[in-house]
């Protein structure tokens, strides 16, 4: 029978009920989070494929050079960064607080290339008069408002956790973070790359042309 762990609460002596699930309270939340944020994505998602089934003259404007290939490359850019990610995490388990951050600072550097190439796109696309509500070709709108807004979602993640990639690495390599902290925010960011596995595909592969 498990028993409760005690802990030091304002000078008294408090009793802490192990969890339930076996795991600690943090990475619990992040895997609701991540629950509620695929959910969120798969809505969004199904919602465009919805506009894009209804929609006769949808637009494919994508060619395989150069607006494929740099999605092929920003797809290449991000998985790897999982795989550095997953250094970074062995690292941690192994108290190798320098290789830690050597790690997730490539994370991060990955990370700002994926970063870098998307908004590269999305100016080129900007100048051939695409935009939230313009389509140069004359087809519908929607699709200018669906693309950037499903990209512009997981672009925002993307950010978001580079920003928390480069706090905990920091914090973690000054001591006052746990590998467990580590693990956990390479959960976040191992589920920002599986989501651009289905981004990729639906957003920019089925409007090649």
């Amino acid at each position: 029978m498990a028993h409760p762990q005690v802990t030091m609460h304002g000078g008294h002596a408090a009793a802490l009920e192990p969890s339930p699930f076996g795991m600690s309270s943090k990475k619990l939340v992040m895997w609701l989070f991540i629950t509620a944020d695929a959910a969120t994505f798969g809505a969004i998602l199904f919602g465009y494929g919805f506009l894009r089934a209804a929609a006769p003259d949808w637009p494919r404007p994508f060619e395989f050079s150069p607006t494929i290939l740099n999605g092929l490359v920003m797809t290449f850019v991000l998985l790897t960064s999982s795989l550095t990610m997953l250094q970074a995490v062995a690292a941690s388990g192994r108290d190798d607080r320098p290789g830690t951050a050597r790690w997730m600072g490539v994370t991060i550097l990955l990370g700002a290339l994926f970063a870098f190439l998307h908004l590269r796109e999305w100016f080129k696309m900007f100048a051939e008069g695409w935009g939230l509500h313009a389509n140069p070709t004359g087809g519908p709108v929607d699709f200018g408002a669906s693309f950037f807004s499903i990209t512009g979602l997981h672009l925002l993640h993307v950010i978001s956790g580079l920003v928390a990639l480069a706090v905990v690495a920091i914090l973690f390599r000054r001591g006052r973070l746990t590998p467990n902290h580590i693990e956990t925010t390479g959960l976040y960011w191992h589920f920002v790359d599986l989501v651009w596995m289905f981004v990729f595909p639906l957003v920019y592969l089925m409007n090649a042309h």
